[in-house]
């Protein structure tokens, strides 16, 4: 779910998902990422502006949303859309954490063991 080589935007998750998960409604999808986030294996993040050493602009992930707001933010069907505007400044993103990226950097015999 969460792309560690570049922000993911949370309405980008769309494509990553089956196509039973796609028609899902949100607050269970929501529910899915409380979970990963109450285990500590991902965060949410919102999308901020960043400049490269070589002065190019592009985005970084910024402020973390605090946990007590999360369920309403991630109820909210707009949240998992595509900004109407374009601008991306401010769209919730997943971030993956350390111990999240424990568990996604473990081959399939070492998560059985």
């Amino acid at each position: 779910m969460v792309n560690s080589y570049e922000s993911d935007i949370l309405p980008g998750i769309w494509g990553d998902l089956d196509e039973a998960d796609q028609s899902r409604p949100v607050n269970e999808l929501a529910g899915i990422l409380l979970a990963l986030i109450d285990r500590g294996w991902i965060q949410d993040r919102r999308l901020a502006p960043w400049t490269s050493p070589s002065g190019e602009n592009g985005f970084q992930p910024g402020e973390l949303v605090p946990r007590d707001q999360l369920l309403a933010i991630l109820e909210d069907a707009a949240t998992w859309e595509y900004p109407e505007d374009g601008n991306w400044i401010g769209a919730l993103t997943l971030v993956e954490t350390e111990a999240g990226k424990k568990i996604t950097r473990l081959y399939p015999e070492e998560r059985a063991a």
